[in-house]
């Protein structure tokens, strides 16, 4: 049905924008030339997108996934890159619909300018300017890039019809508000704080997940902003022109982008010391460990010799405590293993017929044993067929899910016990070995993935301290969210590691120094490490999944060690760390008395501090960051 002339006023035109769609499907091209125009139709104005090969007045829309009831094929833009079920995050109902997107074609997009919520502008020093839009509804708008210039005269444009807002904490995000004064009227419910629902939430966060994950709070600080200042307010239009700036070499000097301005010192050398191989002359004549902390560090520092391991593991992970004696520690191992048989024959109890009426525990049983089937099948301890290690594997694993019945068995579980397993070559106690690495990370394979969003929500703040360009990029192919890094944080790296080198990655990991996100700096560590491949080369989304996959068995353990311990002195010696990095390296936890004052720096980090080999900067080392 073809509108009128009188239904449809352009407003604002501009060629040279580019589309990229990583298409997975071999005949359709990546990259689209095409317009980016503000129109009006029937009084309504709307952001369209349209390719160069178009009219204008087609405008379909880009979707990621079918809306209820609609045909058509679904293109997903989270692909982990491996295995389909390694895509632990679970789609929940949905609670709202979607937004009113027109559909009449393929690439194209027109979003009315009500249903915008956020846009996001990055440039870095190797690529074009990009905009990167999202809808009240949380459809994911593939990357913008303006290969012609432009961003400021459509800025300045669709401040005709709305107020784009700094967010408080992303200075490349805005938020967009109506131009009404009396916004203040709405009620909260018009601001859905609290409308995470399902699959929208998914999509939402896998796209850009500082407005998803920060949406709500920032709604509510600028929803006030908006509704007291008047609409020709300077600080309005903030996001077109402002002084106080800092300028950049940019054809578009109008809309800057805006860092966080972290100015890092030069990142110390860190070296590796030896593998604890003294046992005795840390236990007293009764057996108990007289100083742990010490213990901790030096298993930090250079691992556990192989003689040892099995001894250390069983306090690391919690099996005895370390102020346990020798006598007290019998005792334990008597009570845990009364208490793991009796959880074994829970199940190993259950008749057939029992378990035809136990949905839930035989779904366990066989995922268990599909996975038991194939899990590190290359390691001696569980090759072959009717390998007694594969049935410790599954038994143990069974028993887990009598033990927490709530969680009960998910893929990755047996990647997480297999070299408990190995090391310890015993089933009670890799049981409950089992148990004590869980507490640490039970939280990964809960259905909500609320745990995994935060992680990649972290692993994002602390990249872009470190380098701010490698975000950008990765923005600009649509990867922002890192969740190519999945895996990664899920199975605490099991996949990327040889077996050999995952013991010495894991008893570092679970000392938990310098701090709990240890392993959030062994990802950027691995991705700084990756960082000329990932720039140099011609990626987009398919094949910066498919390079950090094909990293498998090929990183330096000990170089990925070094690095991420530099990178954490490095960060800790600044005086102006954002809050937000020091939040999650635990240099600061708000308190209801103060909480814009950090923290003193804990005593671990002080002991790495004064032993790193930072030279004339070591005198910095002992300065606690100060608050934002």
């Amino acid at each position: 049905m073809e509108q009128s002339v009188e239904d449809y006023k352009l407003i604002f035109e501009k060629e040279g924008v580019y589309l990229h769609t990583n298409a997975k499907r071999s005949n359709q091209d990546t990259t689209i030339p095409g317009f980016i125009r503000i129109v009006e139709r029937v009084g309504v104005p709307a952001l369209e997108w349209s390719p160069l090969e178009d009219d204008g007045r087609n405008a379909p829309a880009v979707l990621y996934s079918k809306k209820d009831g609609e045909g058509g094929e679904e293109d997903t833009n989270f692909d982990p890159g491996y295995e389909p079920d390694w895509a632990v995050i679970s789609t929940v109902k949905k609670d709202r619909e979607h937004v009113p997107v027109k559909e009449s074609g393929q690439w194209a997009f027109s979003l009315p300018l009500s249903e915008l919520y956020s846009l996001r502008r990055a440039r870095f020093s190797l690529g074009r300017n990009f905009l990167v839009l999202t809808s009240r509804g949380g459809h994911p708008l593939p990357p913008l890039h303006f290969h012609r210039g432009g961003t400021r005269e459509l800025l300045r444009a669709l401040q005709r019809y709305i107020i784009l807002d700094q967010s408080p904490v992303d200075g490349r995000l805005f938020l967009a508000y109506p131009l009404d004064s009396g916004a203040l009227s709405q009620s909260f419910d018009k601001l859905h704080l609290l409308d995470d629902g399902g699959a929208d939430l998914v999509s939402r966060f896998i796209h850009d997940p500082y407005a998803t994950t920060f949406g709500g709070f920032s709604k509510v600080t600028n929803f006030f902003r908006a509704a007291l200042r008047p609409p020709d307010s300077p600080a309005h239009s903030r996001s077109a022109q402002d002084p106080s700036l800092p300028s950049q070499p940019d054809d578009e000097p109008g809309f800057e982008l805006i860092t966080c301005g972290v100015e890092l010192g030069p990142r110390p050398d860190v070296t590796r010391g030896q593998p604890l191989d003294k046992w005795e002359e840390f236990v007293d004549s009764e057996g108990r460990v007289k100083n742990p902390e010490k213990v901790k560090e030096l298993v930090f520092r250079g691992g556990i010799t192989p003689s040892l391991r099995k001894e250390v593991w069983k306090f690391l992970l919690g099996f005895y405590p370390w102020n346990s004696t020798t006598k007290e520690r019998e005792d334990i191992l008597r009570v845990k293993t009364d208490e793991y048989f009796r959880m074994k024959v829970q199940w190993k109890s259950v008749s057939e017929e029992q378990e035809m009426r136990n949905s839930l525990l035989r779904g366990y049983r066989s995922l268990i044993e599909r996975d038991v089937s194939r899990t590190d099948r290359h390691n001696t301890f569980f090759s072959g067929n009717d390998n007694p290690g594969l049935t410790l594997l599954h038994d143990v694993l069974m028993t887990y899910c009598m033990y927490n019945f709530d969680l009960g068995y998910v893929q990755g579980m047996s990647d997480l016990l297999s070299p408990i397993l190995f090391v310890t070559q015993n089933e009670v106690e890799s049981f409950w070995c089992l148990t004590g690495f869980m507490e640490l990370v039970h939280q990964n394979f809960e259905e909500s993935q609320e745990a995994m969003k935060q992680q990649l929500l972290q692993l994002s703040i602390l990249l872009k301290a470190l380098d701010p360009e490698l975000c950008d990029f990765l923005d600009s192919q649509d990867s922002g969210s890192l969740c190519f890094c999945f895996r990664w944080l899920l199975i605490w790296f099991k996949r990327e590691f040889s077996f050999e080198d995952i013991l010495i990655l894991w008893e570092v990991l679970w000392t938990r120094l310098p701090c709990d996100n240890f392993h959030l700096l062994i990802a950027c560590a691995i991705l700084e490490d990756q960082r000329g491949e990932l720039i140099g080369s011609d990626h987009d989304f398919n094949t910066i999944l498919k390079h950090i996959n094909e990293l498998t068995m090929k990183l330096d353990l000990l170089s990925i060690l070094r690095g991420a311990e530099a990178i954490y002195l490095q960060l800790v010696r600044c005086k102006d760390l954002p809050l937000k990095v020091q939040q999650v390296l635990g240099l600061y936890v708000p308190s209801s008395s103060d909480e814009d004052s950090p923290n003193s720096q804990s005593s671990e980090t002080q002991r790495l501090l004064s032993q790193s080999q930072a030279g004339a900067a070591a005198s910095d080392a002992a300065c606690a960051p100060s608050s934002p």
